[in-house]
């Protein structure tokens, strides 16, 4: 495979996004102190029924689906060998080790006695028979997995030849771990929702194909925000930067493959316990599930029209339709169409919503600011010599 040099993307640290976003940054870390403090009541709406809420939810459930571009192109690039998306790897990687290490901040705050956190990680208090244990170590893990593959980035800018050599050579396993490790957790988190049974509205329950479903759901987010982050950084760049529309190209029709297998599922298991009934009730479940349905068929008929997949702005689109879809099954099954029954209602507090979106900033700064500073982009011009590169000398191999 060719070689594809990376470097700082440059330029001013201090810049109108970062700006923005800082103040929400800031006022998530006062909440969340205040959180620590005064126990979680003093920040959340949740309850005996709701006992967990937007921050699982949403930081978790969804945040890490959208972390999860790092680990989808694991698999297209050393699982299946496709190297030629080997340029769009390192940017994934930073947004998916940001996304789960604060998925993994987000489970430490909604833990009501969180100084007993530490027992989790002592081997005589092991909980080996809930499905939570089993999401919590591979989630852990799994973040020092990440820190090791992104190690690379920092070596290279420090100029750590010796450190980056020895970690090479062991490289590989790492790598095998970082494509294991969420297959088994994001599995899990569909599984989670099979012990609430019938308080999961039918429609979203199903014994048999929740864990799968949720693990397409991380493949499908996991393409679909490496074309959404990476639209946006192109846009960015204003044409300066490396033309990588080929590769988003290429990407939006595997993920088409997932979307198919996506619905043939959805609707099939809906058909085989006949729930069908469901759909057209017109309560606010069977206008979620259409919406969701829609969301995951749109990209299915934009991308059959000539030329949309090879324009960004669509490509853009399309991602934006798929993330959303997912996204809204995600919270539809933990959340949206969850009723512990007992008279529980629970909507989100301020605070929570407040310390959500401070979770979003900061992501969203300490990404600028780290492309800035360390060799995650492609080089200017690198990607498309490359890849037609490797068009004419295909098939590629990736060692």
């Amino acid at each position: 495979m060719t070689a594809h040099k990376a470097s700082p993307l440059g330029g001013r640290l201090v810049s109108w996004p970062v700006m923005l976003l800082a103040p929400l940054a800031v006022i998530c870390g006062v909440l969340i102190l205040r959180r620590l403090i005064f126990g979680i009541g003093a920040v959340a709406a949740l309850n005996g029924g709701y006992p967990w809420g937007l921050w699982i939810a949403f930081d978790l459930l969804v945040g890490t689906g959208f972390a999860c571009g790092g680990w989808a192109l694991a698999w297209a690039v050393y699982v299946f060998n496709r190297g030629e998306y080997h340029p769009l790897v390192r940017p994934a990687l930073l947004a998916s080790l940001f996304g789960y290490s604060l998925g993994g901040l987000s489970i430490t705050i909604d833990v009501g006695r969180y100084w007993n956190l530490p027992y989790f990680y002592i081997p005589g208090f092991f909980n080996t028979n809930s499905v939570l244990f089993e999401t919590a170590v591979c989630m852990t893990i799994y973040i020092g997995v990440m820190a090791l593959e992104f190690a690379p980035v920092v070596f290279e800018r420090f100029g750590w030849k010796k450190a980056l050599k020895h970690l090479n050579k062991v490289m590989f396993f790492i790598i095998s771990l970082g494509a294991l490790l969420p297959t088994m957790h994001q599995s899990s988190m569909g599984s989670l929702m099979i012990s609430a049974g019938y308080k999961v509205h039918p429609l979203w329950q199903s014994y048999e194909l929740l864990p799968l479903l949720s693990l397409l759901t991380a493949f499908i987010m996991g393409f679909s925000i490496v074309t959404f982050e990476g639209s946006l950084v192109q846009a960015g760049l204003k044409g300066r930067g490396p033309n990588e529309r080929p590769l988003f190209t290429k990407l939006s029709a595997i993920t088409q493959v997932l979307l198919v297998l996506f619905l043939v599922l959805r609707f099939g298991e809906l058909l085989w316990h006949n729930k069908t009934g469901y759909l057209f009730s017109g309560d606010r479940f069977s206008i979620m599930f259409w919406c969701e349905a829609a969301l995951m068929a749109f990209p299915l008929v934009l991308f059959r029209l000539p030329g949309a997949r090879d324009d960004s702005r669509w490509l853009f689109v399309g991602g934006l339709s798929m993330l959303f879809g997912a996204a809204l099954w995600r919270l539809s099954y933990s959340l949206l169409a969850f009723n512990p029954g007992g008279g529980y209602h629970y909507f989100p507090a301020a605070q929570e919503v407040l310390i959500s979106m401070g979770f979003v900033a900061i992501e969203v700064c300490a990404y600028i600011l780290l492309i800035r500073l360390l060799p995650v982009l492609p080089a200017l011009g690198s990607v498309h010599k490359n890849y037609q590169a490797e068009v004419k000398h295909e098939p590629t191999h990736h060692h």
